[in-house]
């Protein structure tokens, strides 16, 4: 079985929890799960920056599955080193040193995550 890369460990754990959880066809559930996805869609603010917005606040609330969500879909939106950097600084800057941690985990994913998309695009620079 070939090794799976950061993102593939993520989709599959993921993906597997979301199925548990839909599967107890509990309507609160269906509500937040509605709620959340749709949070982050086009409107006043770009979809872009509040991905950078769930990033920061995924750091704060030490969340590091939340983390490398939002650091794929600022990938996928375009987000630059320098933008993840200062969404990621914001937050260590409201959190404190308990972000420090997910703060080392954050930058190690991210270097991931864009060599896995550059290697997916050629559209990412990095």
């Amino acid at each position: 079985m070939k090794d799976m890369n950061i993102l593939e460990e993520y989709h599959e754990r993921r993906n597997r929890g979301n199925e548990k959880i839909s599967s107890q066809n509990f309507l609160p559930y269906n509500r937040f799960f509605a709620l959340d996805s749709r949070a982050y869609d086009e409107g006043e603010i770009p979809s872009r920056y509040k991905e950078l917005i769930g990033l920061c606040c995924s750091a704060v609330m030490r969340c590091n599955d939340c983390i490398l969500y939002h650091l794929e879909r600022c990938i996928e939106q375009g987000c630059t080193p320098g933008e993840i950097n200062e969404a990621l600084n914001i937050a260590q800057v409201i959190g404190g040193s308990i972000v420090i941690p997910h703060l080392r985990y954050a930058i190690e994913s991210a270097d991931e995550v864009f060599k896995i998309k550059l290697q997916a695009t050629d559209n990412i620079q990095y």
